[in-house]
Order: structure tokens, then sequence, then C-alpha cells
């Protein structure tokens, strides 16, 4: 069966914009209007996705991707941001508080449909496919593909399918500087000239999320991200 997407928007052209071409693509699709109605559609039958619009009457698409995020049920739940392209500094926070990807308006309908399946494949089915995935240790991180389970120094770590990814790739390349570019393509599957601040976003936002480890992840300025080799044990 197709995946079901929620889309959340106040303006009913948009939405039905929206719906148009996911249904197209063969997703089914439900609609909600606002913040309230959105939750409501989320507790009768759980999503594989939401397309949400920041801009909503009433609660906005922040306080909803964080009441999202903090429920148990939700917590990883995939999001994409409908983003007016002046509320740069609402992405950034979308973002920080966990959104997997954005999508600035006007839109390409096109590029809406490449970003649901991107997101869809790496949180939907990337599991599927990790599971044949060798078991990552390096320093006091375990990295479990199959069991989607991550360590650092004998605690679990609680991460979104973006960031489990994320670290994955990070930690399978490690000693390698890995550019913004080439993680997009790695990690979301997008290829297209996007604005790599959403890989600084994730990876700030896992850096907080490791704490005292948090210096693994090491910035080359200029060039990207690596993952450090030292303290390797498989």
């Amino acid at each position: 069966m197709s995946a079901q997407i929620l889309v959340v928007d106040d303006e009913p052209d948009i939405s039905a914009l929206v719906a148009y071409h996911l249904a197209r693509a063969s997703y089914r699709v439900r609609t909600a209007t606002d913040g309230a109605d959105a939750l409501r559609a989320v507790e009768n039958q759980l999503p594989d996705l939401i397309v949400l619009d920041l801009m909503l009457p009433g609660v906005s698409g922040l306080e909803i991707l964080k009441e999202l995020r903090r429920r148990p049920e939700t917590h990883t739940l995939p999001v994409i941001l409908l983003t007016a392209r002046k509320e740069e500094q609402d992405r950034i926070e979308g973002l920080r508080l966990g959104a997997d990807d954005y999508v600035a308006k006007p839109f390409s309908p096109q590029e809406l449909i490449l970003r649901v399946g991107a997101v869809l494949r790496r949180t939907s089915h990337a599991p599927k496919h990790e599971a044949q995935g060798k078991v990552l240790r390096v320093g006091p991180f375990l990295l479990d593909p199959g069991a989607v389970r991550v360590e650092v120094g004998g605690r679990d770590l609680e991460l979104t399918p973006t960031e489990f990814k994320l670290l994955q790739v990070l930690m399978e390349r490690r000693g390698r500087v890995q550019s913004r570019r080439k993680l997009l393509e790695s990690v979301w599957e997008v290829t297209a000239n996007i604005a790599t601040r959403t890989v600084d976003m994730h990876v700030q936002r896992l850096r907080t999320k490791l704490g005292a480890e948090a210096d693994w992840i090491e910035t080359v300025r200029g060039f990207g991200y690596r993952f450090r080799s030292d303290g390797t044990l498989a």
C-alpha cells in the first residue's frame, strides 16, 4: 500500500495543489487546516509523513513540530516544512527542532514530490537495507544498523531516522572529510542545488544529543565534516 501523507496548510489553494500532486504520484493524502486539526488527524491515524506549513492560524507549525517531537509515538515521524522564502530563521528553528527537510514557497510540485520520496526512502525503507550492514564500533560509539540502535558510552541514544543515517555515513567514512554536498547526496538523497544549511543544522542537532562526545564530529573549515578515526574497535 502506498504511503499516507498528511498535508497541513490553512490556504485551501495550496493544500489542494499539494494534495493533487501527491495523489498523482500515487500517495494517499489527508489534509488539515490548522494545528488542532493536524494533531487530531495524527491521533486518529498515524501518517507516514507530514507536509507542514509554518504559518498556521492559532498554533504555529513550529509549535506543532515541537509537540510531535515530544510525543513518543510521533518522535521520529518524518516532517517536511513548507515555508516562505523570507522565513529563514523559522526554517533554521524547524531543522533544529527535528524537521527532516523543508521546501520554500513558491515551490515546484516536482521538487516537493522528490523531497517526499527521498525522506520516505531513508525513514521507511532504509532500515530494511541497513539490516545487512555491519555493526560499527568507534571509540565510545556503537551503531547497529540492523537494530537501528546507537550507544554512546553504554547509553542508548535516541535519534531521528535522518540523524541516524547521518551518523552512520560519518562513522562508515571515519577519518575522511565529507563535504556538505556529498552528505546531502548520501543522507538526503538530494542532488539538486539546495541550501546546505540543512546539513549544518542536522550536524548541530546531532552534536547536541552527543553531549560530551560531540567533538567526535569535527568541522573541517571550508570543506565539511569528519568523524574522528582514533579509537576504532571494528
